[in-house]
């Protein structure tokens, strides 16, 4: 798992990955800690969020490797969960692009819709029609990697939720964080606890527990999938062993 920032490590996912079965390789990249060599041994791939912009490689300059990494993982087919900034890495990384939001950030409680391709996707199937997130960016995933599925889209920003291969997949949403520690990051840049950041951020708390937390238990079933079954989309995927 990559963390990118301090504020922004696992969070209620730690507990949602270990309650699923699966043992997290944490790689603190901001505090000088480095990347695998390569993702031999690994079962899956995870990068998180952080206040940095996927094109910051001069801010973090871990960022190429991240960015190779990820490029990577989707070559050799394996399970990959990229979330915000890990969403805009895996799109530039792909051949996507990542630009300012123009109409302002996403901040607080937002509601997502499933698109057609959702119903088909090993992960994306099972959820609700609007299914509730939180968001803290300002960037967006402005075009799509060639060849990726859109899965979930939203009034603002129509690239929610997306699939390059058949086994990437990128939120721009965070599913990691409780409504309190949302709320902190909005302090940090002076946001009061009011409008998406009010009580409605606690409603899509409760409404995120159980529909996030079983989206990541499929995703470790995803990854621990043996190598020699086929995989749900028609695929056969490299599973490395963990």
């Amino acid at each position: 798992m990559l963390q990118h920032d301090p504020s922004d490590p696992l969070l209620l996912m730690g507990d949602w990955l270990t309650e699923a079965g699966a043992t997290v390789d944490v790689r603190r990249l901001f505090a000088g800690e480095e990347l695998p060599a390569d993702l031999t041994g690994y079962d899956a791939l995870i990068s998180l969020g952080g206040e940095m912009g996927a094109y910051d490689d001069d801010v973090a300059p871990w960022l190429p490797a991240t960015k190779a990494m990820l490029a990577a993982a989707v070559a050799q087919r394996t399970p990959t969960l990229a979330i915000c900034l890990g969403s805009q890495l895996l799109a530039v990384a792909t051949g996507g692009a990542v630009t300012r939001g123009e109409d302002g950030p996403e901040i607080g409680a937002y509601l997502t819709a499933k698109r057609d391709a959702a119903e088909a996707d090993p992960l994306f199937d099972a959820l609700p029609m609007t299914p509730d997130v939180m968001h803290y960016h300002y960037d967006v995933v402005s075009s799509l990697p060639p060849g990726a599925v859109l899965l979930l889209s939203s009034t603002g920003y129509p690239n929610q939720a997306w699939r390059i291969g058949p086994a990437a997949w990128a939120l721009q949403f965070h599913i990691e964080p409780s409504a309190d520690d949302l709320r902190a990051w909005g302090r940090t840049e002076g946001r009061e606890a009011v409008g998406r950041l009010g009580p409605v951020l606690d409603q899509a708390e409760d409404a995120m527990g159980t529909v996030w937390r079983d989206f990541v238990a499929r995703f470790v079933r995803f990854a621990a999938q043996p190598a020699d079954e086929p995989h749900l989309l028609g695929h056969r995927l490299p599973i490395h062993g963990s």
